[in-house]
């Protein structure tokens, strides 16, 4: 019983780790992309 409650608490760490780790990816890209759509629209106009 012990193993099994120390098996889903490495399993529910990993998924908080996993996802914030996606999180942060995709607010990065996401300021990546909006910095260059400045510079873009800074040529254009």
């Amino acid at each position: 019983m012990n193993v099994l409650k120390g098996a889903f608490t490495f399993m529910a760490v990993s998924t908080l780790i996993v996802g914030g780790v996606l999180v942060a990816g995709t607010i990065i890209a996401t300021k990546g992309v909006d910095s260059a759509g400045d510079k873009l629209q800074e040529k254009i106009h």
